[in-house]
């Protein structure tokens, strides 16, 4: 039996086979906005209304619309989808904080995906639309987060906010301030971030006075692995190993 889980994002979509033992088998992106979403799904993933594929589908959606667009898609294929908010959560982990519903779905599946990897106290930072931070303990205890700017974001607002700094991508990390304005946003950029990210585990360092394992996902996790206070593990998969956890425990 295989089955099939998605991660749907302000900017992508994630969207995996899971094979039988529940390893991720073939993974499939689609850009968020897309115009075009219902054919693309619709080619890329033809096959799974064949016998051996559970008809029911698991997502995190921190987009209602574009979820609800993918739903009815699923529908016609008669695919029951659902979303992990659909289910009690707090019998698989503990949230202490204030406002559960407040919770994106992203980072409660980065949290189920790292504590039951790991099994020990995890800051997982997660480097999409906005910076995520978020902290698990070792007993399966969420216990809270931080949210900053996105890089690309806020590459793109400086971008469309000025007349005369161009845009640029990230490529390599600087060893000096500017000399031009390109190698100076580059510079500003990365330090600045590199400072940011730094300074925020400090302060959850601080205030938990305990060992973590460190967890970087997202399109820029490789450019900060080496420049952090301490050893990551790079997790590409990890907000879709914590929805593979919850399909296990609810619809199986």
């Amino acid at each position: 039996m295989n089955y099939l889980v998605g991660d749907i994002g302000n900017t992508n979509i994630k969207i995996c086979k899971i094979d039988k033992k529940f390893r991720i088998k073939n993974t499939y992106l689609f850009n968020s906005k897309s115009s075009n979403l219902k054919k693309e799904l619709t080619t890329k993933i033809k096959n799974i209304n064949e016998k051996n594929f559970n008809k029911k589908v698991l997502f995190s959606s921190v987009v209602p619309q574009v979820f609800n667009k993918i739903k009815f898609i699923f529908k016609k294929k008669k695919m029951q989808v659902y979303e992990i908010k659909n289910f009690n959560l707090k019998n698989l982990m503990k949230f202490n904080i204030k406002k559960y519903s407040q919770l994106g779905s992203d980072r409660i599946a980065n949290s189920v995906g790292a504590y039951f990897k790991f099994k020990s106290n995890c800051i997982v930072i997660d480097f999409g639309t906005a910076t995520t931070f978020d902290i698990i303990k070792s007993k399966g205890i969420y216990d809270g987060g931080v949210i900053a700017p996105g890089i690309k974001l806020s590459i793109e607002n400086l971008y469309s906010s000025t007349a005369l700094l161009p845009s640029f991508k990230f490529k390599k990390y600087p060893k000096s301030y500017g000399k031009n304005t390109m190698e100076a946003l580059s510079s500003g950029f990365y330090w600045g971030y590199e400072g940011l990210i730094n300074n925020i585990l400090k302060k959850i360092h601080n205030k938990n006075g305990i060992s973590s394992n460190l967890i970087l996902t997202g399109g820029y996790a490789n450019f900060f692995k080496n420049r952090l206070i301490k050893k990551v593990k790079i997790e590409k998969n990890i907000t879709i190993l914590g929805i593979i956890e919850i399909y296990k425990k609810f619809l199986i």
